[in-house]
């Protein structure tokens, strides 16, 4: 199937068929004011481009796509061999898991990035794309794959956050590291290569973010324009540093998981500063 062939979205039709009375019910402009911050266009020119392509092949499409300039700091810290747990801060809504991808897939093209399974949707990323549920109970299936996969030679991909980073006393940062990627490093007997990576979305993504804390909203309203800040991206610069391998011996029981996860999560912080010590 050619790219041209790929099924297009088409922000109306999924309205009619996900609920028809609520379709019939939106205005014009409405449907109009989503298609354009879901970015329906651009969305679609990518699959008519590059819709014909999946993995690793759909990543480096899209870093070429979306033409960021990458830029890399401690390369020489990315092992060549060995099966390791890549954990990096979470601050865009999506690029920064792509360009991630990319430049561990030129080293390591066998990988599999744990990501919340609503994203099992992009079929193209499919084969690299790990899925846990952020949402409910993790399913019996999905619990397997993920245990064979850390089982596996595979590199593994994470955002220990689970979500893109929040402004927080006027700065950028994730939310808590959770510790199942510290517990799975010493269960599996993986290593952890700690990874900066820089950036930020709007001031507007940040201040809706906040106003609906404020407020009490628990739905997370922002998610809804994640999409528009991944196209805010293009033409960027984005860098990444990786900092000096941590063996997961060091995670003894003196600390618990959730204390290593912050101490680690502190640590990948002081890489963007500069910081060239090995994790203690």
């Amino acid at each position: 199937m050619s790219g041209s062939d790929m099924e297009k979205i088409n922000v109306q039709e999924v309205f009619k068929k996900k609920n028809p009375k609520v379709a019939q019910m939106l205005p014009g402009f409405i449907f109009r004011y989503i298609e354009r911050i879901v970015h329906q266009e651009e969305i679609n020119e990518i699959l008519s481009q590059y819709g014909n392509k999946t993995g690793l092949d759909f990543v480096n499409a899209l870093v070429e796509y979306f033409n960021m300039s990458i830029h890399i700091k401690g390369k020489e810290n990315i092992p060549t061999e060995g099966r390791y747990i890549f954990a990096a801060n979470h601050p865009l809504g999506g690029l920064d898991g792509m360009v991630l991808t990319y430049i561990v897939g030129q080293i390591h093209p066998t990988l599999q990035f744990l990501v919340n399974d609503l994203l099992m949707n992009l079929q193209n990323l499919e084969p690299i794309f790990l899925p846990v549920n952020k949402h409910g109970k993790q399913s019996v299936e999905y619990v397997k794959k993920i245990e064979r996969t850390y089982e596996s030679d595979a590199q593994i991909l994470n955002f220990p956050a689970g979500l893109c980073s929040r402004k927080i006393k006027k700065e950028i940062i994730d939310l808590e590291w959770k510790k199942s990627f510290i517990t799975k490093a010493i269960q599996h007997k993986r290593d952890i290569v700690p990874v900066h990576i820089n950036g930020r979305n709007s001031n507007f993504f940040y201040n809706l973010s906040n106003l609906r804390g404020k407020l009490g909203i628990k739905t997370n309203i922002e998610m809804f324009y994640l999409a528009d800040e991944v196209f805010k991206q293009k033409n960027k610069d984005i860098t990444l540093t990786f900092g000096k391998t941590i063996p997961y011996q060091t995670f003894d029981k003196k600390i618990h998981p959730r204390e290593w996860a912050k101490q680690v999560k502190d640590y990948v912080y002081s890489l963007a500063n500069g910081n060239t010590k090995p994790f203690k």
